[in-house]
């Protein structure tokens, strides 16, 4: 076997987990926008999505994963866009703009997104799992937003700067979750709400 094809079969079977990872999540959110998180079982789920319980859990280790998702990858690509914006760029448009380039390249579909959100929003679980996802976001976010600051007091305002976008953020997912204005459109809005100056 060349080395060539090792690391591309493992490019394809990453993909292949990827794209039935994101078809059981889509499956799950539904269910679980229709009928209530807490009233479907991983055992309806799996059903549904025409697996096993067990396979179900090779990809979400828990029910609430479905819908929260990998905190981990999100936390990176928020970053990297956070990164990628001109140094120039005041902070305030640099954090608009990589919330937005995340929920463009955020992979679901308009309305699993959607339901996603409206199912977070209305279980408690899954709140609580949200806030430790920002958490993550935050924890990556405010060293990168306190060396773009100048003058004092830098780490108090990152602070505040990171947890005041992640409530702009917030806004604009569950605005978006029960409307049909697009969200980047929203999240935009909802930034200049508040128009920080870092």
């Amino acid at each position: 076997m060349s080395e060539t094809t090792t690391p591309t079969r493992n490019v394809l079977r990453d993909i292949t987990r990827d794209a039935v990872r994101a078809r059981i999540a889509a499956v799950a959110i539904a269910r679980f926008d229709a009928d209530g998180f807490d009233r479907v079982t991983v055992e309806q789920v799996a059903a549904e999505a025409g697996i096993s319980a067990r396979s179900f859990h090779r990809y979400f280790p828990a029910k609430e994963d479905a819908v929260i998702g990998d905190p981990a990858r999100h936390r990176d690509a928020l970053a990297a866009a956070f990164r990628d914006q001109p140094d120039e760029e005041p902070v305030w448009t640099a954090l608009r703009e990589s919330f937005a380039t995340m929920l463009v390249h955020g992979g679901d579909d308009p309305e699993t997104g959607r339901r996603s959100v409206r199912v977070m929003t209305s279980t408690p679980s899954l709140r609580a799992r949200n806030l430790e996802k920002h958490q993550a976001w935050a924890e990556a976010l405010t060293p990168l937003v306190a060396d773009r600051l100048r003058g004092t007091d830098t780490d108090l305002r990152a602070r505040t700067i990171v947890q005041a976008a992640l409530a702009c953020f917030d806004v604009s997912i569950t605005t978006w979750a029960t409307g049909d204005d697009d969200v980047v459109a929203i999240l935009r809005r909802s930034f200049d709400v508040l128009a920080v100056r870092g």
